[in-house]
């Protein structure tokens, strides 16, 4: 069972590395377009070649290998009687998967060149991944001594602080 809870806990640090990295290749990507002839052709053939890299050698893998080795932890630790605090970490992971599939849906449009988005959204797009990051381990960590109103409040006051960061960075950017 150790070794099931070891590679899924691998495969789980391995794909939020990919989604991390991941988007802020598109921050760069969305930012290349900015810039003129030829460095824009070069970063973006770079972007797009890492992209491909990094989406399809380590990202996807490792969501399938997190999803695989954590429905076989789920079914050898509880059977069908799982815990309530499961299904809110279930459900996370879940929205996690759609924020998974959305990246992926990026990573298509940036290779048909028909994305728009700039370095700036792409940015705030990022810290979603740390979200559901930071809420899927307090939620594994404190189990059912887990209060929804103080998570919910904390997720609030920890999402408000990164927006705010976000904008100053954005502040000390354009003044340079």
């Amino acid at each position: 069972m150790l070794y099931i809870k070891a590679l899924h806990i691998i495969f789980v640090v391995t794909w939020f590395s990919g989604l991390f990295y991941i988007v802020r290749l598109f921050v760069y990507h969305s930012e290349a377009n900015e810039k003129s002839e030829p460095e824009r052709s070069i970063l973006i053939n770079h972007f797009l070649k890492a992209e491909k890299l990094l989406w399809y050698g380590i990202t996807v893998p490792s969501a399938y290998g997190t999803v695989f080795f954590g429905s076989w932890m789920l079914y050898e630790m509880f059977g069908t009687s799982i815990p309530s605090w499961l299904y809110l970490k279930l459900a996370f992971v879940l929205f996690l998967f759609v924020y998974h599939l959305l990246c992926g849906r990026i990573v298509h449009q940036l290779k048909k060149g028909t994305i728009r988005f700039s370095g700036m959204q792409m940015r705030l797009w990022n810290e979603v991944a740390t979200i559901f990051l930071i809420s899927i381990i307090f939620i594994v960590v404190l189990k059912d001594m887990f209060s929804w109103v103080k998570g919910l409040i904390g997720l609030l006051i920890f999402s408000s602080l990164l927006l705010a960061a976000i904008h100053l960075y954005k502040k000390m950017r354009t003044k340079k």
